[in-house]
């Protein structure tokens, strides 16, 4: 008979636990310091700008409506838009503080 089976090649050694992971975690390292962190700290800003809204701030909200701040509540603020005309916001409608009056 013919020993075909002495011929084969040698089983390959597997890669180690921490070669198969490497890629992995380079890819997660990547998405943590490019997309991660500056989402978080842009939104913490975001709460940081929020938080200190007080009157007299000019206001624009996430809808491109441009408001005074004439009042401050816990969850909403009441911004005059024009002369005898006010609206009341949440806080979570504003997209940006412009600045002062």
């Amino acid at each position: 008979m013919y020993d075909v089976f002495l011929l084969a090649p040698q089983a390959a050694e597997a890669p180690s636990f921490l070669v198969t992971m490497l890629p992995l975690l380079l890819i997660f390292v990547v998405f943590y310091f490019f997309i991660i962190r500056p989402q978080k700290k842009k939104e913490d800003e975001r709460k940081s700008m929020i938080s200190a809204v007080k009157k007299g701030d000019k206001i624009i909200t996430a809808g491109g409506v441009h408001a005074t701040v004439t009042q401050v509540d816990e969850e909403s603020v009441l911004a005059q838009v024009d002369t005898n005309v006010k609206l009341r916001f949440d806080k979570n409608a504003i997209g940006r503080v412009v600045g002062k009056d």
